[in-house]
């Protein structure tokens, strides 16, 4: 019937939200997100229902990573896109429309970035880990090529470092920049004592780990590197997300983050006053948090927020 068409059309336009743009977006990325609905004002035009995941960036700005759109049978209509039934009816499909594209590139910079350039997570970094050799005599660079090559069988996106000619510190920092997630140094002292230095991007901390434990320990980093910048992003936002119960608060706590406010205080009406603000509802949920399907339920809250 329309009606399971209509539904398994909204099924599957949730089902991309939730288990391909927020688990690529949280499990990969490690950006935590808000799923919900855009309002009537910020729908996709065209379609029935739009869904979308935001995320707070570094500065508290909000930004659309993604949007689901139930189109129902509009664009059909428009485009005479038909199917041929069971019965042999002609029938209008129903569509959903979704796809994320280079911002979240954009996204990946400004939730995780710091003063020191890019941090990457693990899963998405170019280079998981990269060898460092600071002098090469003292047998430092021998044993980097080891090191480098212990990591590769272990499964590690490993680029080695042998360029000496270039200042030490210019290099640390260059990768620093790039945001490898782990970098090994080995310098004649460390080669001398059978150790080398692991430094951590996500966090800056420095440690001796014996050369026979150097997989296991970067194997930790690595796997601690996602969690980390995670819940570093996770806390900035709670820490910005502020409960209010008026249009006037909402717009003071979205200059430096989130608000969350009931839905019914702001309405269509109070959406406007916002916008013209440089305010806007990112979107809606119910208020246990679950995802908004019906614009008029009571209980819905809007998050509000300035926007790239």
């Amino acid at each position: 019937t329309a009606h399971a068409s209509q539904l398994q059309a909204r099924e599957y336009a949730l089902k991309i939200l939730k288990e391909v743009y927020e688990a690529v977006m949280v499990d990969v990325m490690a950006v935590p997100v808000l799923t919900g609905r855009k309002t009537d004002s910020e729908r996709f035009a065209g379609a029935d229902a739009s869904w979308t995941c935001e995320a707070m960036m570094g500065d508290g700005k909000a930004l659309q990573m993604g949007t689901s759109h139930e189109l129902g049978q509009n664009f059909a209509r428009a485009f005479g896109t038909t199917y041929q039934s069971e019965t042999g009816s002609q029938e209008l499909v129903w569509q959903t429309s979704w796809g994320v594209s280079t911002r979240l590139i954009g996204a990946l910079i400004m939730a995780h970035g710091d003063d020191c350039g890019l941090r990457l997570p693990p899963a998405l970094a170019p280079i998981q880990v990269v060898v460092v050799v600071v002098r090469a005599e003292g047998g430092a660079g021998e044993l980097a090529v080891k090191v480098a090559d212990d990591l590769s069988r272990a499964g590690h996106r490993v680029h080695l470092d042998l360029n000496v000619a270039t200042p030490f510190g210019r290099r640390a920092v260059d990768w620093e920049l790039k945001g490898v997630p782990i970098r090994v140094e080995i310098g004649p002292r460390d080669a001398a004592g059978g150790s080398v230095t692991l430094v951590r991007r996500h966090s800056g901390e420095k440690s001796q780990v014996h050369l026979s434990q150097a997989t296991k320990e970067v194997e930790l980093a690595l796997k601690s590197a996602h969690q980390s910048l995670f819940e570093e992003a996770f806390s900035r936002q709670k820490a910005l997300t502020t409960e209010v119960s008026t249009i006037s608060d909402a717009r003071d706590a979205a200059m430096t983050g989130f608000a969350r406010i009931p839905w019914k205080a702001v309405g269509a009406g109070g959406e406007a006053e916002l916008a013209a603000s440089g305010v806007t509802v990112r979107c809606l949920q119910a208020h246990d948090g679950e995802l908004a399907t019906d614009l008029e339920a009571e209980d819905l809250v809007a998050f509000i927020a300035r926007a790239y």
